[in-house]
């Protein structure tokens, strides 16, 4: 019984930082940061690259768990306001670099810059969430379930985004027939330009 009993909250701990998690990236108003970045990485994928976009996401799903574990547990301490300025800074820099992107190089190259590009700005973007994470955890020391069910809950909502974003980019491209070039320079340079914002006021 009292095992079934720990393994209850356990699973209700775990089912309520996993919604955090995922609630936390998919609201406006607290992750609409992270969600310009990870479009600004899809911005130049269409629906049959989608093969591309889950390595793209794993990879920043790969770098955001590094510095959100890190950061969380207080192995690496990090400014916040410093934080906050990068992250508009990463969108910026991803935007951009979309714009002189050649459609031909995605084609030809299985192992593409933009995974290098995710994977490091992932880092980034982890230390963003730490901020948040710590804020709900307060002085709860045992934060490993916790940790682990926030980063999950993350990426199904990254999941969730980019879906949106490939369901969106097959009606434009594929059924309206707008052309991919101007879709991906319409879109990133709107992404850069909001960054723009972004970063000006968070100077």
């Amino acid at each position: 019984m009292a095992i079934d009993k720990v393994g209850s909250l356990l699973m209700s701990e775990f089912q309520l930082y996993f919604i955090l998690g995922k609630d936390h990236i998919l609201d406006y108003a607290n992750g609409y940061d992270h969600i310009l970045f990870v479009l600004a990485l899809c911005a130049i994928y269409v629906v049959r690259d989608w093969k591309r976009v889950l390595i793209l996401v794993t990879a920043f799903t790969i770098g955001h768990s590094i510095t959100l574990a890190l950061a969380t547990l207080q192995i690496i301490s990090v400014n916040a306001g410093l934080v906050e300025f990068l992250i508009p800074l990463t969108i910026f820099l991803t935007a951009v670099s979309n714009l002189f992107r050649k459609d031909e190089a995605l084609a030809n190259h299985r192992i593409q810059a933009n995974y290098f590009l995710a994977l490091f700005f992932g880092l980034i973007h982890g230390m963003g969430f730490s901020n948040y994470l710590r804020a709900l955890l307060g002085k709860d020391q045992s934060i490993l379930t916790q940790l682990f069910a926030f980063n999950v809950g993350l990426e199904f909502g990254q999941i969730i985004i980019v879906g949106i974003f490939l369901v969106v980019s097959f009606i434009a491209i594929d059924l309206i027939r707008i052309n991919r070039r101007d879709w991906k320079m319409v879109l990133s340079s709107a992404i850069a330009g909001i960054a723009l914002i972004l970063m000006k006021d968070r100077l």
